[in-house]
């Protein structure tokens, strides 16, 4: 299947006028005096309507548009629908319908299924979509603290370093940050996948073997750290120096198809980043609430927050050569590691037209 980029096409209606040749001059004169009075009419029509607001009218086209949308979103625990509802920003004019996932992989497979219009991912799923020749695009990318991204050991462990690990059995998220950063882990220490028991787990099945004493380390992320460590675990590694921070914005090209759903995501995307704005600002509110959301003792969440927050605040930002250039270099370190096998051109992903909607939020 191969992508196809959002085209806005516009279409004017035709008529086509049956002439007789033997038409007398009077007729000619009666049907152009018909052309001069339609002029005149759709002259004033036109004077009318650009003595208003250009942007008015649009607001009210798309406000009685948007009301007959649902935009599908997924989300995380803890995830887009808290963010919004806590900074006052889950008042749409359209329907939403939120669907909980464990990782950005399984978000883009929604999508690419035509389950789900738009969610959230690292750069590293769609990069796994473009092998499977997947329908998914990426739109924007959010510029976010790479804390929380580590890798686990339990708190019985006598691993010291990284290179301890070797020939031990570790528990990773596939075709995630967490594959991602184990790759350049074990590379810092001149090993590869091939010289560890590597298992591909999900985020609740890793938390589970994790638990048990199954793992002897285990490559995560998100609010599944905070899990493991009320039980003890320990941090050996952080990927805070190995990611780039970027991660990606995902939509459905159907609903970019779409000129109202389109509009909604619009929205959708500057909702998010005034909600970010806001849990900036008010971090300890958002810790408390997000830590009772997944069960965890509060005091993790905001230190996590807090070690984030130093690296900057969470921003969403229309598409950049520098992203794009950021996720081609993630796939060739696959391609490299034997992950995928054949070389990966990122930038067919990416599409620009929500640029000017991101500028333009406020």
């Amino acid at each position: 299947m191969k992508f196809q980029p959002f085209r806005l096409i516009s279409v004017w209606g035709r008529s086509k006028t049956q002439e007789n040749v033997g038409q007398n001059q009077k007729g000619l004169s009666r049907s152009i005096s018909i052309v001069f009075a339609l002029a005149a009419f759709l002259g004033l029509a036109i004077a009318i309507t650009t003595s208003n607001s250009q942007n008015a009218t649009d607001q009210h086209l798309i406000a009685a548009n948007l009301s007959n949308v649902t935009l599908r979103a997924s989300k995380y625990k803890g995830g887009w629908d808290l963010q919004l509802k806590l900074a006052g920003q889950d008042k749409f004019p359209y329907k939403t319908e939120f669907t909980e996932f464990t990782g950005g992989n399984f978000i883009v497979q929604a999508i690419n299924a035509n389950a789900v219009d738009i969610g959230s991912a690292s750069e590293i799923p769609p990069i796994f979509a473009v092998q499977s020749q997947a329908a998914v695009k990426i739109i924007a990318s959010i510029k976010g603290p790479t804390v929380g991204q580590v890798v686990l050991i339990p708190k019985n462990s006598q691993a010291k370093n990284f290179a301890d690990l070797k020939g031990k059995k570790i528990g990773y998220v596939k075709a995630t940050t967490a594959h991602y950063f184990l790759i350049k882990m074990l590379a810092q220490e001149g090993l590869t996948l091939k010289d560890v028991n590597a298992v591909p787990l999900t985020i609740p099945d890793g938390l589970s073997a994790f638990r048990r004493g199954d793992l002897d380390a285990w490559a995560t992320y998100g609010y599944a750290i905070q899990q493991a460590q009320k039980d003890g675990a320990k941090v050996l590694k952080s990927a805070k120096n190995i990611l780039s921070g970027n991660f990606t914005i995902v939509a459905a090209p159907s609903a970019l198809a779409d000129p109202n759903k389109k509009a909604a995501i619009a929205d959708f995307l500057c909702r998010i980043q005034k909600s970010q704005d806001w849990q900036a600002s008010h971090i300890e509110t958002w810790s408390k609430d997000y830590a009772q959301a997944i069960g965890v003792d509060e005091t993790f969440v905001l230190k996590d927050a807090k070690e984030g927050l130093k690296q900057g605040r969470m921003q969403v930002l229309p598409i950049s050569q520098e992203a794009i250039a950021s996720q081609q270099d993630v796939a060739d370190t696959f391609y490299r590691a034997g992950v995928i096998l054949s070389k990966v051109d990122v930038k067919p992903l990416w599409d620009g037209s929500f640029t000017n909607a991101i500028n333009q939020c406020k």
